[in-house]
């Protein structure tokens, strides 16, 4: 690996790469354990926001997963006992035009839009549905507003952080994901065990 420092740690990302709803990526509880063997720091990020760290948390473990609460980092916690901003994350119960007309009003009233992301869709056992990105593009257009929001894709997160990001073709991932993302990402392939061989072979 001349040329490169060695990873100090690896950040994955949960739904789509290691489930999908109460389904396993294939092979995923194994591969996590032969990274966890590594020497390298292991955490896990999302930006979910349709249920809580706790409520994750034993969703992973019903999948056999093996982590702790402290060991992931979620967009979920936020203030609200006195809100000053409409802040729009994945909330599919919530997406109704009473709660969009609320929150359009108190756009008008200069609160600023936030998106925890702008994904146009994200995958459920039963299928592709709709995600928080439609619904903050129809706040932008109402209201006539620019929404401050993360990054389209995790991995571009990544990349313009500065890491290497590896794209897996689960999930919500679709044909030429990966020629829409700026920078590209540092390798593609196709699931989450695949992704931890490259780390364990190239990268450690």
């Amino acid at each position: 690996m001349s040329g490169r420092r060695a990873l100090k740690a690896v950040l994955i990302d949960l739904s789509g790469t290691l489930h999908v709803e109460d389904t396993a990526v294939p092979g995923a509880q194994d591969a996590l354990h032969r990274l966890r063997q590594a020497a390298v720091a292991v955490k896990f990020v999302t930006n979910t926001t349709k249920e809580s760290k706790r409520n994750l948390l034993e969703r992973l473990h019903r999948l056999n997963f093996d982590l702790q609460e402290k060991e992931i980092f979620t967009s979920l916690s936020i203030e609200t006992s006195e809100p000053n901003a409409v802040v729009v994350g994945l909330a599919p119960d919530h997406f109704n035009y009473q709660t969009l007309n609320t929150a359009f009003r108190m756009i008008l009233d200069g609160a600023p839009l936030i998106a925890i992301h702008k994904a146009r869709y994200y995958k459920r056992k039963d299928g592709l549905a709709l995600g928080p990105g439609p619904f903050v593009a129809g706040l932008e257009y109402a209201a006539d507003c620019q929404a401050t929001v993360d990054a389209r894709d995790d991995v571009g997160g990544a990349q313009n952080a500065g890491m290497l990001g590896i794209l897996v073709r689960t999930g919500k991932y679709r044909e030429g994901d990966e020629r829409k993302i700026n920078p590209p990402p540092h390798f593609t392939c196709d699931s989450f065990p695949e992704a931890v061989d490259y780390i364990l072979k190239n990268l450690l």
